[in-house]
């Protein structure tokens, strides 16, 4: 699997990277737009990951002379701005996803998945389900057993990435990469925190407790008999 990555910030771009590599790509990172252009126009990718504010050419204009170029390639645009009038140039210049700064890698991640085997013509569940647990990937809704859970958008993340390891215990550290954006500080406890708030939500009230610590490893979504 080959994306091609253009961001002019080294900090979020290696953390793209890192993210990218250790899930099965393998990542070209252009720096300006000019350069990402001539990757995109010459290189066959799976997916492009593109920021709007570049050097060279800006984000919107790579995109449209892609289009113009007939590349088909599913772009998703990464930007500080986030109004909805930013957000609907950008889909009308013709990429295929946006997603503001900052972001959750996980959140990252399955968006490109999900533009790839839209792309292969795949059909995929836009629901993520453990027992009376459900999260809903469009709408981004959270129910348990019908009853409408609120959270932040980190926490979502966290559950999210929980959810699509229900059963495996993850450590503080694959938390951190996974669902953290790349302004995290790995000396706080962040993450105990947000795993508290997020245990608060969606077991509290429930017979069956799902949000589990394992001592010593990490944290484990999961129905226990």
């Amino acid at each position: 699997m080959r994306l091609l990555l253009i961001e002019d910030d080294r900090k979020i771009a290696a953390f793209i990277i890192k993210g990218m590599t250790a899930a099965g790509f393998t990542v070209d990172h252009a720096v300006d737009g000019r350069q990402g252009l001539d990757l995109g126009l010459g290189e066959p990718y799976n997916v492009i990951i593109a920021d709007l504010m570049l050097p060279g050419l800006d984000g919107l204009e790579v995109i449209a002379r892609l289009r113009r170029a007939k590349i088909k390639t599913p772009v998703i645009i990464l930007s500080a701005k986030d109004s909805v009038d930013d957000r609907v140039k950008g889909l009308e210049t013709g990429s295929d996803d946006y997603l503001p700064k900052p972001f959750a890698f996980s959140e990252l991640l399955a968006r490109v998945q999900a533009l790839m085997r839209r792309a292969a013509g795949t059909a995929e569940s836009n629901r993520l389900t453990l027992g009376d647990l459900t999260l809903d990937l469009v709408t981004r809704e959270v129910t348990r057993d019908g009853r409408r859970i609120e959270l932040q958008p980190l926490e979502y993340a966290l559950l999210a990435y929980l959810m699509r390891n229900a059963g495996k215990v993850v450590s503080k550290t694959m938390i951190m990469e996974h669902v953290w954006h790349y302004n995290f500080d790995p000396q706080t406890n962040v993450v105990e925190a947000r795993v508290c708030r997020l245990r608060d939500k969606i077991d509290r009230g429930f017979s069956t407790k799902l949000l589990h610590t394992v001592r010593g490893v990490g944290y484990v979504l999961r129905q226990e008999a």
